[in-house]
């Protein structure tokens, strides 16, 4: 009778297991190209450097598999026209808050500190054109809120 050992086909699956949950969505957190955005709240103007996801593959991964996001970062996520806009948190490593804005460039909400991992719906409330993530407890560290203006060349005064 042959000798089998069990080893190889054990080295095998980690290997496997490894490759799927740290490597390869390692790959799709890449930081993309960046464009400057501020925001200016009761306490002066902040600056950030938002990635931009225009398409739906970028939108639908969005922050997924990434495990940091600096106070100077963020992502924005632009629509077409107004609607009204869902996320969720499945696969997002990092808190993060919400900004919800409108076309004239006024925050509509803030959802904060939004919980990692999970799958739970969240709504903008109202129609909005464009969604910016942050890292969580910034918008309470900076002071921002409904009615505050974010400039973008997507927002247009009204």
């Amino acid at each position: 009778m042959p000798k089998y050992s069990i080893f190889p086909t054990i080295y095998i699956a980690f290997f496997v297991f490894f490759v799927s949950f740290f490597v390869l969505p390692c790959a799709f957190a890449e930081d993309g190209v960046f464009e400057p955005l501020s925001i200016t709240t009761a306490s002066g103007k902040h600056d950030f450097q938002v990635e931009v996801m225009r398409t739906d593959d970028e939108q639908q991964r969005g922050m997924m598999f990434r495990h940091s996001l600096d106070d100077d970062k963020g992502m924005l996520f632009p629509f077409p026209n107004e609607r009204i806009a869902t996320f969720w948190m499945e696969n997002t490593y990092v808190p993060l808050d919400m900004i919800f804005i409108k076309s004239d460039g006024s925050i509509q909400r803030v959802e904060k500190r939004a919980e990692p991992l999970s799958t739970n719906t969240i709504s903008s409330g109202a129609p909005v054109l464009a969604v910016l993530e942050v890292i969580g407890g910034l918008s309470d560290k900076l002071g921002i809120q409904p009615g505050d203006k974010v400039s973008y060349p997507i927002f247009k005064e009204q």
